[in-house]
């Protein structure tokens, strides 16, 4: 019964959003700002709702919890005790966001919710464009206090320019920010817990100045200081080009100009494709369940029927898309491929 599901739009207003998202995916623009497109979400206040098949109409939660293992995967339904374990997002930052940072999965446990490591793919980004990720120099709690109050805190942090490509993984405790003029692909852990450092002084939708969470950032962040914060990876042709492997999902970025065959029934996991350039169809081999995958769109593919065709179907005849899922395949043979970047 289960088939690859598509979603109905669920975007988000924000005071640093623009237009971008909803040209990507050749929509009409709203009359406000547009941060964020939640692409695939259980989040009970923005759950996403089926827009393709027998189940249209329907929302996620519903259907993740009827069909269970068959959707997610038994390893998945096991390990999450039958929730989701992703939010999937594209997010357009006109503005810069504010510093942040979030917390891992201890403490956010003290308020009954997940930890938040994520993961950002840069699908375009102006001329001049930068995000912020992780230290520059080691600080203490005092000066990181210090710096808040000064509004300094930016003089510490990694700013780092951007092209289209560009991948960083942002574990839970590293602080980060989004700067103006960059769209991405952001996978999550499925948490919606963010600790907000510090934001220019500008004032909400609403007019008033936005919470500040320094306090909890400070229990929070990871001070220490990384070599290298960028994501380095191979972009090939024909390949599905090994990206992220974390303990909480795995990232990889399909690369075609021809059909192209995916089996990952051997990782037990829901697969989440995002299409970042260039339409597709997907043809599931089993059941010849096929649907249309636009760019800028996502579908989610469930585990027991994640053996599939990428057919691109574009002028310029290449399709490129972000995979998202949870790694259950742990043999020698797994392990060694992906230590040696040989794609699945």
């Amino acid at each position: 019964m289960l088939y690859p599901l598509l979603f109905e739009p669920n975007l988000h207003p924000t005071v640093w959003g623009g237009k971008q998202i909803q040209t990507y995916k050749k929509q009409t623009p709203a009359n406000e700002p547009i941060g964020e497109s939640w692409e695939v979400s259980v989040v009970p206040s923005s759950v996403s709702i089926i827009s393709n098949g027998e189940f249209k109409g329907m929302p996620l939660d519903r259907i993740v919890k009827e069909f269970g293992p068959e959707l997610l995967g038994k390893s998945v339904f096991e390990k999450y005790s039958g929730e989701f374990p992703l939010l999937i997002k594209f997010i357009d930052a006109a503005d810069d966001l504010s510093i942040q940072v979030h917390p891992n999965d201890e403490l956010a446990s003290e308020v009954g919710k997940n930890g938040k490591t994520e993961c950002w793919y840069i699908i375009d980004a102006k001329p001049g464009a930068f995000l912020y990720a992780g230290m520059k120099e080691q600080i203490t709690k005092e000066e990181y206090v210090k710096r808040v109050e000064k509004g300094t805190i930016c003089d510490v942090l990694a700013k780092h320019s951007v092209k289209a490509g560009d991948v960083f993984y942002l574990p839970a405790g590293r602080v980060h920010a989004i700067c103006g003029g960059i769209l991405l692909a952001e996978v999550q852990q499925n948490s919606d817990i963010t600790y907000r450092i510090y934001d220019y002084n500008r004032p909400g939708l609403d007019g008033k100045p936005r919470q500040l969470h320094t306090a909890e950032a400070l229990r929070a962040i990871d001070f220490n200081v990384q070599d290298e914060y960028r994501t380095i990876y191979n972009d090939e042709q024909q390949r599905a080009n090994p990206c992220i492997e974390s303990p909480f999902f795995t990232m990889r970025i399909v690369l075609t100009n021809r059909p192209f065959h995916r089996n990952l029934m051997k990782y037990d996991s829901f697969i989440v494709t995002m299409c970042l350039e260039g339409d597709c169809r997907i043809k599931i081999r089993h059941t010849g369940d096929e649907i249309l995958l636009r760019e800028g769109y996502s579908c989610l593919i469930p585990a027991c029927i994640a053996d599939y065709d990428v057919i691109p179907q574009n002028e310029k005849g290449l399709t490129r898309l972000l995979d998202a899922y949870m790694n259950n395949n742990k043999n020698l043979v797994s392990k060694v491929t992906r230590f040696l970047h040989i794609a699945d």
